[in-house]
């Protein structure tokens, strides 16, 4: 074997340098094994079209930690974060829109005075919850064994819900257990709020937003900020790719070794505990700890021999529910887009727009993901970066960033989605030119990537972008698997620092920062941050 590590960590995504660099402070040795060409798993920038570059696969900031940002000293390292000008934009059927922002309560009263006035009451509300479950997001949960090291995490939780106000309380628990739609009606009435507020529950969640659970999936995307403004939405100057790449410098000035090119076909185990990896290459590289910056299916149906692992929680494992049935498309425009209910150019291009107009339209939207593959209409946001940000596109171009929901994982019938991608691609193009005509004329260029081309891309098993199902019982300390959600894995010296552990997807770089912790602990080492 090669000169020992104290830590591989598997994988160069942002939760990968997160813990990598607090590991590597705290004073080991660490090297970063990636398999791409370029550092930040799905949180790249990359040229899709001659002269145009856009963000790959994940494409709007919120849940990135302040606590990661200052710890890594990110904007110094070049990273700058600007916030939308306005919130959200959701054009109606019927010609009309909503934009939630800088003057929401008019907006909003425009649909339902009563909506208008219960909006504050419900925003104050998820406030309370979303700060409440920002902290715990920061801590690293119960493993699930309900043993004496799990006393702590479970009082620290018992206080947090504690604090809240009955009101708060009461819907906390109704965001756990509640569909999207059925938590909505009890609080609103008019369609395009509602819809404006489901979007956040199907992110990346195939399902209705019907479905029981989808309510935490909304509360989820609500407890970020921007530059210090909490439920905000921005975007990084020069792609999500700025985030990662200022995180490998940080990570190279701790003295992390970053190695691209480098996959990993197994993780190695030595009488009975970890020993380090093998690479493709067949060279191994040996390490008494090794966290895994890939989604738990990944890392145990394909990096780990099953001899190595209990039986019973391989199976677990590999019946996680995932499969977040995502589409993500760039596509290079030669002008901006005009939107029937707003034809002028204004901030309202340069927010969150969703084209979804009902709760009726998303489901039907799934249930055509169920019964045909994709939906014939999908719901469908789209972001215009390059109105923030001028490094992305020729002078007088721009680039839209283009997410839509829902395309299974796997096609009926076992048809590859290589032979229906381009049709996907033309169906998320209707839903845009339904409510911006013309838009098709404008594209230059494009990428499209169903979720078999985010899975062989990036790694995402079922083209999951949260590496599993964000919904009960798959969080907190059921994420992986309850027994093991507090990033050990059965196998001694092997943790689980990405996704797939708490709190969870999005870009936070909490998974990294809690598992790091986690593995300083076990080593007898103190935590730098």
């Amino acid at each position: 074997m090669a000169a020992v590590d104290d830590a591989i960590v598997v994988g160069a995504g942002h939760n990968g340098l997160v813990c990598a660099f607090l590991l590597a402070r705290a004073g080991l040795r660490v090297r970063v094994l990636e398999r791409r060409a370029v550092v930040g798993g799905a949180a790249v920038t990359e040229e899709f079209a001659p002269g145009f570059r856009n963000s790959s696969a994940s494409y709007t900031v919120s849940l990135l930690s302040p606590r990661v940002i200052a710890a890594m000293d990110l904007a110094r390292r070049g990273l700058r974060i600007v916030a939308r000008p306005e919130a959200n934009f959701l054009p109606t059927e019927d010609g009309r829109c909503l934009l939630a922002g800088s003057d929401t309560a008019a907006e909003v009263a425009k649909f339902s005075a009563a909506d208008a006035e219960a909006l504050p009451r419900f925003s104050r509300a998820i406030g309370a919850v979303g700060n409440a479950l920002r902290s715990l997001a920061h801590r690293p949960p119960p493993s699930g064994q309900f043993g004496l090291a799990d006393a702590l995490p479970l009082l620290a939780a018992t206080r947090t819900v504690r604090a809240l106000d009955p009101e708060a309380r009461a819907l906390l628990l109704d965001l756990l257990t509640l569909s999207a739609a059925e938590l909505l009606d009890r609080w609103f009435e008019s369609e395009p709020l509602k819809a404006l507020l489901a979007f956040d529950a199907i992110v990346g969640t195939w399902a209705s937003p019907t479905t029981p659970g989808t309510a935490y999936v909304l509360l989820h995307h609500a407890f970020g900020e921007v530059n210090g403004t909490r439920g905000a939405w921005g975007h990084a100057i020069g792609g999500m790719g700025a985030i990662t790449e200022a995180m490998a410098a940080a990570c190279r000035d701790a003295g992390v070794v970053i190695e691209l090119e480098a996959p990993v076909a197994r993780v190695l185990v030595e009488r009975g505990r970890v020993a380090g990896v093998e690479g493709l290459d067949g060279r191994s590289r040996a390490a008494p700890v090794v966290a895994a910056n890939v989604g738990p299916k990944l890392l145990f149906g394909r990096l780990l021999d099953p001899e190595h692992v209990p039986p019973a929680f391989r199976a677990r494992v590999l019946a996680m529910r995932s499969g977040s049935a995502s589409f993500r498309m760039n596509v290079a425009l030669s002008a901006l887009p005009r939107f029937l209910a707003r034809p002028e150019p204004g901030p309202h291009l340069a927010s969150g727009i969703i084209l979804g107009p009902s709760i009726g339209w998303m489901d039907r939207a799934y249930a055509d993901s169920r019964r045909r593959g994709w939906s014939e209409a999908p719901v469908v946001e789209m972001l215009i970066p390059s109105l923030l940000d001028d490094t992305l596109a020729p002078p007088g171009c721009h680039v839209a960033s283009l997410f839509a929901q829902h395309f299974a994982p796997r096609l009926p019938g076992g048809r590859p989605w290589h032979d229906a991608r381009d049709c996907a691609a033309e169906a998320i193009l209707d839903v845009v030119e339904r409510f911006a005509p013309g838009f098709r004329r404008l594209v230059v260029g494009r990428l499209a990537l169903s979720p078999e081309d985010l899975e062989d891309r990036f790694g995402l098993v079922d083209g999951d972008i949260f590496h599993g199902d964000m919904r009960l019982p798959q969080l907190w300390a059921g994420r992986p698997v309850l027994g093991h959600g507090a990033y050990r894995m059965p196998v001694p010296g092997l943790f689980l620092c990405g996704a797939g552990a708490h709190p969870g997807g999005g870009v936070s770089g909490l998974p990294g920062w809690n598992a790091a912790r986690v593995i300083l602990r076990h080593l007898g080492r103190r935590f730098p941050a």
